[in-house]
């Protein structure tokens, strides 16, 4: 199915219906006096979250969507009916914001949660309504309310706890790969991953954690170079980002350093408070470095990049490094749950998790490519 994480519709909720004005007239019921009944109600429009939907697919389509109106009164005191409301149903993790004025109405972060997103009319009134001591014959009644009509922005942004960010090639495709079940496409080329994968990371069988693995960022992604800013906001609702670094470029003239301070870079540009989040270095593919040379890869690295927070160095393709990553995750998830009114700081989580380098020993493997992935 082809993911879609961004549509806009109209809603259109139902008029509400119009009262009667009408008298009983029976055989031998004089004056028998005013009997119109009031309209029914307009259908409104509802927002659920559903967890068995992942995308959008289904409003980029279907983008006008509009409840009935509700049946008129009549005599006798018969009220007209209320009409269906019509329920929409989302991926869990979309938001919803007014098209025309950018007001956010909702954010539907649960499975079930429910938000009326057009209100139908109310019905109007019958002149039985009307009738008082001095006015025993009213001819008066009130037309239906109109019901609400609404342009409506759909945003999809995930639900994960980590969230991986790098350049294409960096091998976060091929991370996810190794840490969870995910099968997300790898290849040796750049920008294969196209749409947001997420993975489930089981570290005991009481505890896990969701990575989110997005397309890869390249320098002048804001001017929209490469894929652009477009799925940076999927990162948005994860509590801590893994910057992905390849120390062993196939192109000899490429700088791991100068690559990886032009991802903060666009990362700051797109949203400082995505800038602000917890961030761990994890410099992969050490497996295309010779053994006795890793250490100091590494070391020159942090110090070029003079990066002060945690260090893993990993190699994603064989495993080796990974076990350690995904515990030490997991230890930093539980002290840091996601309730947590105030996200740490960089230095925060420098404290919370040790600096790894070079975690397992990696075996020496001889390719004519690495693994890759956007």
């Amino acid at each position: 199915m082809k993911f879609i994480d961004e549509a806009t519709i109209e809603v259109l909720a139902g008029d509400g219906g119009n009262g009667a004005a009408s008298f009983r007239r029976e055989k031998y019921v004089p004056r028998g006096g005013p009997d119109g009944g009031d309209g029914g109600r307009g259908g409104s429009i509802w927002a659920v979250a559903d967890r068995n939907i992942n995308t959008l697919i289904d409003y980029r389509y279907a983008r006008i969507h509009r409840a009935k109106r509700g049946e008129n009164g009549r005599g006798a005191d018969q009220y007209g009916r209320g009409a269906d409301d019509i329920v929409l149903r989302m991926p869990v993790g979309t938001v919803i914001a007014d098209a025309d004025s950018g007001e956010r109405i909702a954010d539907l972060a649960t499975d079930g949660e429910r938000v009326l997103v057009a209100k139908g009319g109310k019905g109007g009134l019958g002149n039985l309504h009307f009738k008082t001591s001095t006015n025993r014959a009213p001819r008066q009644f009130t037309k239906g309310e109109e019901g609400e009509h609404r342009r409506l922005q759909l945003e999809l942004r995930v639900l994960a706890d980590v969230g991986l960010l790098g350049m294409p090639n960096a091998g976060k495709s091929t991370l996810i790969r190794a840490i969870s079940a995910a099968r997300p496409k790898v290849a040796d080329y750049p920008f294969t991953t196209l749409a947001p994968n997420l993975g489930v990371v089981r570290t005991s069988e009481a505890k896990s954690f969701v990575v989110a693995d997005i397309p890869g960022l390249i320098e002048g992604a804001a001017d929209g170079a490469g894929l652009g800013h477009r799925f940076l906001r999927h990162l948005a609702r994860t509590r801590l980002l893994l910057h992905l670094v390849d120390v062993a470029p196939l192109d000899e003239s490429a700088d791991p350093v100068h690559d990886a301070r032009a991802i903060v870079r666009e990362l700051k540009r797109y949203d400082e408070a995505l800038y602000e989040k917890p961030r761990w270095l994890v410099l992969n593919k050490l497996d295309l470095v010779p053994e006795d040379e890793r250490a100091q890869r590494v070391a020159q690295f942090v110090k070029s990049y003079r990066w002060k927070g945690p260090v893993y160095a990993i190699a994603a393709v064989n495993g080796d490094g990974c076990r350690e990553l995904t515990f030490a995750i997991q230890a930093w998830l539980d002290a840091h749950p996601a309730h947590a009114a105030v996200m740490p700081s960089d230095a925060d989580a420098a404290d919370a998790a040790p600096v790894v380098v070079s975690p397992a020993p990696v075996r020496a493997r001889r390719r004519k490519a690495p693994d890759a992935e956007s």
